[in-house]
């Protein structure tokens, strides 16, 4: 799968009958638009990841069709998100860059590039290490099996360091499957498809995971457009919850949990503004001092 093969996969038009939200999600509550206002534009933003300090968000900005992906950066700066700019690491186009993700104790990013085979829209994962001066260091890329001759997208660890991430690669199910990468010494990494209920119920790209390992949220087209399904982790196996409440005309990309796993960003179409970020909560009682709110220093 290619990331070209995926807006298509995200904008098919039919619609899928009897929905259902998450059951432990109060009904009652709904998305809010979240985009800060420097960042806000006719283009997409999607997939948002903030440094442990809450002072530094890198996201994925795309054109109004959700192509043309690049990373791009935002700082806190007396008290509003400041004017986005590419990373240090970031390539220009053609070259396309997306689906960042900033490690709980912010010393390593990854992300998906297509610096290798920008061509061939091989999108494989990369990722930066923190210098001493607080800067990012020389982008590496993952070796086989993390990375193969399909696309990777969206990687994401738990607490334990293991890393998930959709792929199409060959064996998986319906198109795309979510998989789980280990690291077992330094440099050698064993891969598994986490198996039914989360990989062949349909094309599967997207999975988020939170820090305790106890809910993934993962981004799947059942044969309608893709939407955002939850999963809770019962002894050994995923269970699967339920549909997170969104648009059901609108495809929803680029999950992002709060560090508590109680409240979801997540991106999907916003009348002329194209994609937006918007924010769920996914219990009645969450911890609203996330997402990181940014402040001027007192």
């Amino acid at each position: 799968m290619t990331f070209a093969d995926r807006a298509p996969a995200l904008l098919c038009l039919a619609m899928l009958a009897g929905c259902t939200a998450a059951a432990d999600t109060p009904t009652s509550i709904v998305a809010t638009l979240w985009t800060p206002a420097a960042i806000s534009g006719p283009g997409y933003e999607s997939s948002p990841t903030f440094a442990p300090d809450g002072q530094t968000m890198v996201y994925l900005a795309a054109d109004k069709d959700f192509r043309n992906y690049r990373l791009m950066q935002s700082r806190c700066e007396n008290g509003v998100w400041g004017k986005p700019v590419p990373p240090s690491f970031a390539m220009p186009l053609p070259v396309i860059e997306a689906d960042p993700f900033i490690t709980p104790d912010g010393q390593r990013l990854y992300y998906i590039s297509s610096r290798h085979a920008s061509a061939k829209e091989d999108f494989d994962i990369w990722y930066v290490e923190r210098t001493i001066d607080g800067g990012w260091g020389e982008p590496q890329r993952l070796p086989a099996p993390v990375n193969s001759p399909a696309a990777e997208l969206l990687p994401r660890t738990d607490a334990d360091g293991r890393l998930y991430f959709g792929s199409s690669r060959e064996g998986s199910a319906g198109g795309g499957d979510i998989y789980v990468a280990t690291e077992a010494r330094p440099g050698e990494w064993t891969v598994a498809n986490l198996g039914p209920p989360v990989s062949g119920g349909g094309y599967e790209y997207e999975a988020e995971i939170s820090r305790d390992g106890k809910t993934m949220i993962t981004v799947s087209d059942r044969g309608d457009r893709s939407h955002l399904y939850r999963y809770r982790r019962e002894g050994d196996r995923w269970v699967e919850v339920g549909r997170i409440p969104a648009d059901p005309a609108q495809f929803q990309v680029g999950p992002l949990l709060s560090p508590t796993g109680d409240r979801l960003i997540f991106a999907q179409r916003h009348g002329d503004r194209s994609g937006e970020m918007f924010l769920i909560d996914l219990v009645s009682d969450p911890d609203r001092s996330w997402p990181p709110i940014c402040q001027a220093a007192s």
